[in-house]
């Protein structure tokens, strides 16, 4: 290992001192301007190729629980009922914002520019975000439909539905900031006492309505996965109900295909989806334990999120292979269907076991 550092080292040092030659005034003075234009175009260029494959690097998941706990000691409070999801939604937005490169689906220079892979991440995270967010406005901090919403929850899920691509006057970074110090404000209301405008109710329906917004994301993200080799698929649309009609005809059976340069963007979006929505139910799994318990769903949920969690394992390839079904390639978009799908039908399971008495 010695040895091998060793060489690295010289290696390293060789390189730097060959550059530096390159750019000595004498030797751009031989070379002439054009040359040494042309060297400067390409050490930019490896520059930004470098920082862009650093920016373009996935955080590391966190531990919800020791990520509650600490937040809370810096407010010298105490975790109750609602601390860890709404910490979970916190350091998630906060990470959209703070990863390596910060937030950049709103970028207008390189090496942003030309990233796709980590703003489509962005994308599939921040939409998991603003469903959980409109989520604890209008059911988890609310007693009935007729009880006052949270204030500070009115603030923030708005705020996190900004436009995800404004870069100026004013930009995605500033309003979604101004939702995670509402959020902030909400979370710390919780331990409390005497805020009782500020609660969290953990209910079966609630967990419920919130698992019907995931079942309908995740049936999304797996059918334009699968789409990446393109199928003939039956229209279904108005199966099961005699009585339904929709806007305009259709015929019955629909092509459809995600185009080539978009299997990546499906892709990554739907690992940073998976990638928020793991430490979100990591998150109810603590906050709704008694419910789960009484109604023996916690090894349902437990099983999602290990379905969920395989979505997330390192890619062995530079690009997104795209391979026929059962040819000689892979083809990462199917597999990612389905975990997905497997995921989808655990939620659909345990939406059936919260609905029981």
């Amino acid at each position: 290992m010695k040895t091998l550092f060793e060489k690295l080292l010289r290696s390293t040092t060789s390189l730097i001192n060959r550059i530096a030659r390159l750019y000595h005034p004498r030797t751009l003075r031989e070379k002439g301007w054009i040359w040494g234009s042309m060297l400067g175009v390409v050490t930019l260029s490896g520059l930004l190729f470098l920082l862009g494959l650093y920016w373009s690097s996935v955080p590391e998941p966190f531990d919800v629980r020791n990520n509650t706990r600490s937040m809370l000691q810096e407010m010298s409070l105490e975790p109750v009922t609602g601390s860890y999801t709404t910490a979970a939604l916190v350091t998630v937005m906060e990470t959209l914002l703070q990863k390596p490169g910060g937030y950049l689906s709103n970028d207008i220079m390189p090496p942003s520019v030309f990233l796709d892979n980590i703003p489509n991440w962005e994308f599939g995270a921040l939409t998991q975000a603003r469903d959980l967010a409109r989520s604890l406005r209008n059911d988890m901090s609310r007693s009935q439909s007729q009880s006052l919403e949270n204030e500070d929850l009115a603030i923030a899920e708005p705020q996190f539905n900004y436009s995800n691509d404004s870069w100026i006057f004013p930009s995605t970074e500033g309003e979604y900031r101004k939702g995670l110090e509402a959020l902030r404000r909400y979370l710390s209301g919780l331990s409390q006492q005497g805020e009782m405008s500020t609660q969290f109710f953990a209910r079966a329906d609630n967990l419920r309505d919130w698992l019907a917004i995931v079942e309908k994301r995740l049936g999304s993200l797996s059918q334009r996965l699968s789409a990446s080799v393109g199928q003939e698929r039956i229209n279904t649309d108005l199966a099961g109900d005699p009585d339904a009609a929709q806007s305009t005809a259709t015929s019955d059976n629909v092509r459809v295909q995600t185009p080539w340069l978009e299997i990546d963007d499906v892709f990554f979006e739907a690992r940073g989806a998976t990638w928020a929505l793991i430490h979100f139910l990591h998150a109810v799994e603590t906050d709704f334990q008694d419910i789960l318990r009484k109604k023996n769903a916690l090894v349902s949920l437990r099983q999602i999120i290990r379905e969920l969690e395989a979505t997330q394992g390192s890619i062995s390839s530079p690009v997104v292979l795209n391979g026929s079904g059962l040819g000689i390639f892979a083809n990462y978009s199917l597999v990612m269907a389905s975990y997905i799908s497997r995921a989808n039908a655990a939620v659909i399971d345990l939406r059936s076991l919260l609905s029981q008495g």
